[in-house]
């Protein structure tokens, strides 16, 4: 492997994915991307990031239209976490739907919430102590 080459992967990794820090960042910005949970309903019930739209996969192509406002708004998807694919198949899709700016978040809802970012559940918004192997103590 080259250097250019090594170089390029890591920046196309960085052009398609966002991480749990980065994206709280984004969202606390005047411009958030939009963010959309391609889980089941059971596991949106169970939680979710505040703000998320809710569109599982077998539902996106039918759906994304009516919220996205253009082919190149950023949007974040994300699925369960690390074991879960579902989000890798949302980003295929969009992009293959046209829209550019498309971008996975790793670690996914699990890494969410490890982190000790803010969660809506079905009976309201909940925060727990971040894990210490996925950020800082407090």
């Amino acid at each position: 492997m080259t250097k250019i080459a090594a170089a390029a992967f890591f920046a196309a990794k960085l052009a398609y994915e966002t991480d749990p820090s980065d994206l709280a960042t984004a969202r606390a910005g005047g411009n958030p991307p939009l963010v959309i949970d391609t889980r089941s309903d059971a596991a949106w019930a169970q939680g979710r990031i505040p703000g998320a739209v809710h569109i599982p996969n077998a539902d996106l192509q039918d759906r994304i239209g009516a919220v996205a406002t253009s082919l190149d708004q950023e949007i974040v998807v994300y699925c369960w976490g690390p074991g879960c694919n579902g989000s890798t198949r949302a980003a295929l899709a969009l992009a293959t739907l046209g829209y550019t700016s498309v971008r996975e978040l790793i670690g996914g809802f699990e890494y969410w919430a490890r982190e000790g970012l803010a969660v809506v559940t079905d009976d309201g918004r909940t925060r727990q102590q971040p894990d210490p192997l996925t950020a800082p103590a407090a």
